[in-house]
């Protein structure tokens, strides 16, 4: 594994009066569009249909390239699933793109699945054995032959779901759509984010409550980690059999450092007032003297207001972003991730020459980009460059969605603050302490495995994605 990857986004909705669902998922993705920029896609069904049929439509690309008005025009239903996705390299191919449609002995099913497994491969070989043929490379579609196999068993398409996630370790919030029936599914743990909207009589799954305010529905609750819950024409039900003690729950502490929206709130914490405490703690544990505060965009920006709020030194903006260009590290290659930098970022000469800066990013992987950013700065005439961060060091992969490297791809493996100071050119450095981690989520138990190396379940010996990619 050479690169490091985000989250992806699922949104779905159910329509008991009919009005088309379509319209409505393509606008909740495009608010989803900064968990996944490589594929995205659409499934749809019509509860009132006699002959039970799944329209999809995916495909290579961001949301607004994929689909046009005729394509949405096409996926005519009231009942619909929706997907954005990153991958790894040398994953991104058309037949990983999601929502997975399989059909099976009772009907249709169609997923869409955000999160790693960590049991996959074991799953997928007992399958394989039994004479499954998959057709792509990703864990989701693991979770969706275990759901198709247990419906044969069970009374109803949400007792088959509750019954496989229960088979499947690791994370996973999941969106799956059967013909009449829209259920949703978050993982014990709660490493992912899931929440339930309303909008006049729609009900509405999203990966985040951004998505929610993007298409006019109100927020109702999160999905509780461990539950399932089924959408009909009657409302909403929940299985809570799968849940455990709060204290046990491991939310990824990176939806709110990093991955979520700044405008979304997970489990009733806002991300943005997350980043914001962030970038205070930083300023109260590695002070330093300075002319101005900036953020590298986006997720860097609050947690840099939140520096300057606390220290008194003014924030400023002294890099101009392109928007069109994806996150630098998911390009397979080095020299691309190197070269992407200055394509996405460029440096406001009149803002930064001869001043201190203090740059607060969310994090340094392998510290090239860092590296690359601060020579940015010296190069428009900055007098000294000192960096923040506004999480801990990474040290240990991730195993739930996270593609942290290896460790000895991490800039921080076996090497000292000043030893990565020096590498990336900083006049200082500083990080968040892990103490403060609990206060970014006001006390909701997370996951610090990619810092600690003290994971919320056992892991495998070595990463997973070796053997298999989402």
């Amino acid at each position: 594994m050479s690169n490091m990857r985000e989250a992806c986004g699922v949104f779905g909705v159910y329509d008991p009066k009919g009005a088309q669902a379509a319209p409505t998922v393509y606008y909740g993705l495009l608010a989803l569009q900064h968990r996944g920029q490589e594929s995205c896609g659409i499934a749809v069904s019509d509860t009132e249909e006699p002959k039970v049929a799944v329209r999809v439509e995916k495909g290579m690309g961001l949301v607004n390239e994929v689909f046009d008005a005729a394509k949405i025009d096409r996926l005519y239903g009231n009942i619909a699933v929706g997907h954005v996705r990153y991958s790894t390299a040398g994953a991104s191919t058309p037949e990983n793109a999601q929502p997975l449609v399989l059909h099976y002995i009772k009907g249709i099913l169609a997923l869409a699945h955000n999160g790693n497994l960590i049991n996959a491969k074991e799953l997928r070989d007992e399958l394989a054995y039994d004479g499954a043929i998959f057709q792509t490379t990703i864990d989701s579609e693991v979770i969706a032959y275990h759901i198709a196999r247990e419906r044969v068993k069970a009374r109803s398409v949400e007792e088959a779901v509750s019954r496989a996630v229960k088979k499947v370790k690791g994370a996973y919030s999941l969106v799956v759509m059967s013909p009449r029936k829209l259920i949703g599914a978050r993982d014990p743990f709660g490493f992912k984010p899931l929440c339930i909207g309303k909008r006049g009589d729609a009900y509405i799954l999203s990966s985040e409550t951004c998505a929610l305010d993007t298409v006019g529905a109100t927020f109702v609750r999160d999905v509780l980690p461990g539950e399932v819950v089924t959408i009909t024409k009657d409302g909403i039900s929940s299985d809570t059999s799968g849940c455990m003690a709060d204290e046990k729950t491991a939310r990824c502490i990176f939806e709110y450092i990093y991955f979520a929206r700044p405008d979304s709130v997970i489990d009733g914490v806002s991300v943005y007032e997350s980043r914001i405490k962030a970038g205070r703690f930083l300023a109260k544990d590695t002070p330093v003297d300075a002319d101005i505060v900036v953020g590298v965009p986006e997720s860097g920006n609050a947690a840099a207001l939140g520096y300057s709020l606390e220290s008194g030194i003014p924030y400023g903006t002294a890099f101009v972003k392109n928007s069109y260009v994806g996150r630098t590290f998911i390009s397979p290659r080095q020299d691309m991730r190197e070269s992407g930098v200055q394509v996405k970022l460029n440096v406001l000469e009149s803002a930064v020459r001869g001043k201190r800066v203090i740059m607060v990013d969310d994090s340094i992987v392998r510290g090239t980009t860092s590296d690359r950013i601060v020579t940015m700065l010296r190069e428009k005439g900055a007098k000294e460059v000192h960096m923040r961060v506004s999480s801990p060091p990474f040290l240990w992969p991730c195993y739930f969605g996270t593609d942290v490297p290896e460790r000895s791809q991490l800039i921080a493996y076996n090497r000292s603050l000043e030893e990565i100071r020096k590498i990336i050119g900083a006049d200082s450095l500083g990080y968040l302490g892990i103490d403060r981690l609990l206060e970014l989520s006001e006390g909701l138990p997370i996951c610090t495995g990619c810092f600690t190396g003290k994971y919320p379940m056992p892991t495998p010996e070595r990463n997973i994605h070796d053997d298999l990619e989402r």
